[in-house]
């Protein structure tokens, strides 16, 4: 069990065997679950108050209040104690439609027992599609086919649980959405849940879900990972196939998972990954030495981090991330208004004004821009191509933790440009990324992302694996 954050409310130790009791009897808890953090209070003699807080194996965050007595024997035992669960409720602001299951999935194969939380941008056959826009999905038709991302997991003896929300048209990285409210982030609560697909996150996040199936354009994937402590996989630009899945940008769209664990991260992209092209990163890391994020706190938890990960990595220099990120956002722009803008223009006032104020952007790239930005994106991705090679890039999943709920636009802005001038360089290049829950802040949990060569997808995965498992002997070992 990792070690919890302890808190004596009188600054002194814990009374002696306390803690040990109290580690104890956590990982004995059913079901299973990990002590977080806990805060004692010495009630008088041998009486200590407790209140600790866990993370669930299957997911969310619990709270616990005991009231231990140290007995004759020197044993601390548990007298009173009162539990606060996740609650298993289905949320309407994560699912727009649940099942028990929606979608039963094969009899047996890898994923079976496992389930699923399909984004609303996937096709299901029998449900229409809503895009995390009402007005959209009240004239939607019900579709006739699964798209082929979901059935290679339901082949696999997946459930899909339901379809969870999503930004309007998968078109932010925030996760709100003015028409279903915005999804929790039990990782951080009174923060945003991150977007576009901000429903599958919070549901595994919750523990509703086992796997989150979504879509990553522009980080759509790697932002919520990354803001609820979770793992996220971009693959490789057209190694899961996007039938019947609605588009935004498709030069950019990748179909991707969400976990809240690696071994479950490895086992969903075997299956969905199965028949794609593999290659094996060489064992060489690279770390910007470009200054990734204006948060200084992340900055330099990104920097300590990497320094124990990877001591040997070599410090190079990116491009202009900022030349990065108006690469993307013009090509994303053209691509995303010739999928939705006809749609957009026939129904005004619908979407959410960020939203619509992208779209607006969007319907004003001229065919010259366009073409413009698609030479710099190129001349972009040959040179990150050269530079990255066949290693293994670090940087921060996202700019900062998640914003909170009371940020301004203004703020929310500043924060996206930030995140997508990092989510761009697997963006513009096809590379995969995947975001693994490393780092955390003051005001919660960052990710790191993996960006390996094309094809690396797998090999990804084990390494993030391995380096957890290093962490883990090293945190006992310090422990022990």
């Amino acid at each position: 069990m990792t070690e919890p954050l302890v808190t004596i409310d009188d600054g002194e130790t814990a009374p002696a065997g306390l803690l040990e009791a109290i580690i104890a009897s956590e990982e004995s808890a059913t079901p299973p679950r990990t002590l977080f953090s806990v805060r004692i209070h010495r009630a008088g003699p041998g009486v200590s108050y407790v209140i600790s807080e866990n993370r669930p194996a299957r997911g969310g965050v619990g709270y616990v209040s005991q009231l231990w007595r140290q007995g004759d024997d020197g044993r601390w035992r548990v007298v009173h104690q009162h539990e606060i669960t996740p609650p298993p409720a289905i949320d309407t602001r994560v699912w727009r439609l649940a099942g028990a299951p929606l979608v039963a999935g094969a009899a047996d194969g890898p994923l079976k027992g496992q389930t699923l939380a399909v984004k609303d941008v996937f096709s299901i056959a029998g449900q229409r599609k809503g895009v995390g826009v009402r007005e959209y999905l009240e004239h939607a038709p019900l579709e006739f086919e699964t798209a082929p991302a979901v059935r290679a997991l339901l082949d696999a003896g997946a459930s899909v649980v339901g379809i969870a929300q999503t930004d309007q048209f998968a078109y932010s990285i925030a996760g709100l959405n003015p028409d279903y409210g915005t999804p929790p982030n039990p990782a951080a609560p009174g923060r945003i849940p991150g977007g576009s697909s901000s429903g599958p996150a919070s549901a595994v996040a919750l523990g509703q879900a086992s796997i989150g199936i979504g879509t990553d354009t522009a980080g759509s994937i790697r932002v919520p990972a990354s803001y609820q402590g979770l793992w996220g996989l971009r693959p490789t630009h057209g190694a899961i196939p996007l039938q019947g899945v609605t588009p935004l940008a498709p030069g950019y769209d990748t179909v991707g998972y969400l976990t809240r664990d690696g071994e479950a991260m490895l086992t969903a992209a075997a299956v969905g990954l199965s028949g794609a092209p593999f290659t094996r990163p060489n064992q060489h890391i690279l770390v910007p030495q470009n200054d990734l994020t204006p948060d200084a706190e992340v900055a330099q938890a990104f920097i300590t981090a990497t320094r124990g990960l990877a001591p040997n990595a070599e410090r190079v220099t990116l491009p202009d991330l900022g030349e990065l990120y108006q690469a993307f956002r013009v090509t994303q722009q053209a691509q995303a208004w010739r999928a939705h803008g006809a749609w957009v223009t026939a129904h005004p006032g619908v979407l959410a004004p960020d939203v619509a104020a992208r779209f607006a952007a969007a319907s004003a790239v001229t065919a010259q821009r366009e073409a413009e930005g698609i030479a710099a994106r190129d001349a972009l991705a040959e040179e990150l191509d050269k530079l990255l090679g066949e290693a293994i890039l670090l940087v921060p999943s996202a700019a900062s933790a998640a914003p909170l709920l009371t940020a301004t636009d203004d703020d929310l802005e500043a924060v996206r440009v930030a995140t997508l001038s990092l989510t761009s360089i697997a963006g513009i290049t096809g590379r995969p990324a995947l975001s693994v829950p490393l780092l955390r802040v003051e005001g919660g949990p960052v990710g790191v992302s993996l960006v390996g060569p094309r094809g690396s997808d797998m090999a990804l995965i084990r390494e993030a694996l391995a380096w957890m498992r290093n962490m883990g002997e090293a945190r006992q070992r310090r422990t022990s």
